[in-house]
């Protein structure tokens, strides 16, 4: 018994041992010391090995250096550097070492062949794959994807043995199939790695097969073919709906500019020129209140979307509600002189802000939850973007509740559906014209903080959005707020579908033509106003 408690004691304390050997640090300096006793190039081909297995990311300096013939030794006492330029280095910080005069005689280069540059690239590669930063193990693995590098064959299957981060060995898995592919393997594991690779899909994953579909033949070109036919049709597929998405993306961004407009249009017949300078007031507010923010408290830069939205509001609608009184409001019935004189209010406004902040372009910034992008399958989603989406949405919900479940709403569609009857039972018109044309403009403010997050900030924006905001409203039917949204997508789609096929300006061009002819059918757009006396 207590010879088997011996051995016990005996087996842990050599499983300690071995625990804590391993755990330490391999010392890399007396292996890359061996370079110089390399006799043969097998003798370096076993050193290269040896580093590779220690898979310490530091001796890629030193790896490099001997496949660019920069790696020597010298002679007098066998030590190695990285000489480059008449310059010394050491091989694993590549700190720069005095070497005294530097003859160029005084070291002698360790020999490489091209066989030896394979098996360093290979080396190299396994490093890589072995790196404790997931993201730099995922894109070595984008890398031997798209090189189709037979040379990383060894070290993929190698790392995928160890790999545990699930997103990492997918990759891993997807790069080994490319580099399959291009490797002297059977035609059963090519089979099998074109299968992988069909799976992957996407672009990247296209290229690679057509590359290889010059030179396959037989099985194997049929399954590329194949795959390619495949991977074409999935790629038409998700262009489609990143279309789709493009123009929900750009619908929510004319829901924005035209929604308010649809308000003042509906409930006081006035064509407003100069609604597009109100979503320009309040794109400079929100440059205004971040640049107020980065002189005195940058630490609220986040927030500034926040801060600018209720202020775009305010100084919107309050411009707004000073037109309507002071010019406006004279000049209900007469639609020409109203269009010509918030066509003159437009140009000024646009002068004033020229004045005070210049006539160049103002970028604002994006706070850090509204930058960068994501994917879902091949669909490309940035976040400003959504957010500008989810904005949109949230906007025109606040704004149906407040026409259909307040007073005032029930003030205002009394007012769109029947002036002179709501005047009569109590409804003070001029006032709810007021309050209606403030909303409008102050709603067109906030539209404007939207946009300055999808492009920079100039007295004229406003002017790239009026007369699509005229369409949305036209085609979707005046004062209507469902036909707003229902237009704004609409035709936000339509122009992202026809863009790739007829140009930029051609597309809104035969969107024009298309909803002329609309309108010649359905006078009152899609969705109509109803009502035993409603004015048109």
């Amino acid at each position: 018994m207590l010879r088997g408690i011996s051995v016990v004691c005996s087996w842990l304390i050599w499983s300690f041992l071995a625990c804590s050997a391993s755990a330490q640090e391999v010392d890399i300096k007396p292996i890359i010391a061996e370079f110089a006793q390399a006799k043969k190039f097998r003798d370096v081909e076993v050193i290269v090995e040896k580093l590779g297995a220690t898979g310490d990311s530091r001796v890629g300096s030193s790896l490099r250096a001997l496949s660019d013939g920069k790696l020597k030794f010298r002679i007098s006492d066998g030590e190695v550097f990285i000489v480059e330029d008449g310059s010394a280095f050491d091989p694993i910080t590549r700190e720069k070492i005095s070497i005294g005069d530097g003859d160029p005689n005084s070291f002698k280069k360790v020999k490489v062949k091209n066989s030896l540059r394979r098996k360093i690239a290979a080396t190299l590669s396994g490093l890589t794959l072995k790196s404790t930063s997931v993201e730099r193990r995922l894109r070595s693995a984008s890398t031997i994807f798209k090189n189709a590098d037979a040379r990383s064959l060894e070290a993929l299957e190698t790392a995928l043995v160890d790999e545990e981060n699930i997103d990492v060995r997918v990759a891993f898995s997807d790069a080994k199939a490319a580099a399959t592919l291009a490797s002297d393997r059977s035609s059963d594991e090519k089979l099998i790695a074109i299968d992988r690779i069909i799976e992957r899909g996407g672009s990247d994953a296209l290229s690679l097969l057509s590359r290889f579909s010059i030179r396959a033949d037989g099985e194997l070109k049929t399954a590329i073919d194949a795959g390619i036919s495949k991977i074409q049709s999935s790629l038409a597929v998700w262009a489609s709906a990143q279309n789709v998405w493009y123009g929900i993306s750009l619908g929510s961004v004319l829901l924005l500019a035209a929604i308010g407009l649809a308000i003042t249009f509906g409930v006081m017949g006035v064509i407003n020129m100069a609604h597009g300078e109100m979503v320009m007031l309040g794109a400079y507010t929100t440059f205004a209140v971040q640049e107020l923010i980065r002189a005195s408290a940058p630490e609220l830069f986040a927030w500034s979307l926040a801060i600018a939205l209720p202020l775009a509001f305010l100084v919107s609608g309050t411009v707004g509600l000073i037109m309507e009184r002071g010019l406006i409001r004279f000049l209900y019935g007469r639609p020409l002189e109203t269009l010509l004189a918030t066509w003159g209010v437009s140009l000024i406004l646009q002068q004033c802000v020229r004045t005070i902040f210049g006539p160049t372009n103002r970028e604002v910034g994006n706070p850090d939850w509204m930058s960068g992008a994501f994917e879902i399958g091949h669909l490309s989603i940035t976040w400003n973007r959504l957010w500008i989406v989810v904005f949109a949405m949230a906007v025109f919900t606040v704004l149906y509740f407040i026409i259909n479940r307040t007073s005032f709403g029930l003030d205002m569609r009394a007012v769109t559906q029947n002036r002179r009857m709501a005047g009569a039972m109590g409804i003070r018109t001029s006032w709810v014209d007021a309050m209606t044309f403030a909303l409008g403009s102050g709603i067109a403010g906030i539209a404007g903080v939207a946009l300055s997050q999808i492009g920079n900030v100039s007295p004229n924006l406003g002017q790239s959005y009026i007369i699509d905001s005229f369409l949305v409203v036209v085609f979707g039917g005046v004062g209507n707020l469902w036909g707003t949204l229902v237009g704004a997508m609409s035709l936000g789609i339509m122009n992202k579908f026809l863009e790739p096929y007829a140009g930029a300006v051609l597309g809104k061009v035969i969107i024009l033509i298309a909803i002329i002819l609309f309108i010649q059918k359905r006078p009152r757009g899609l969705f109509a106003l109803k009502g035993r006396a409603v004015e048109v």
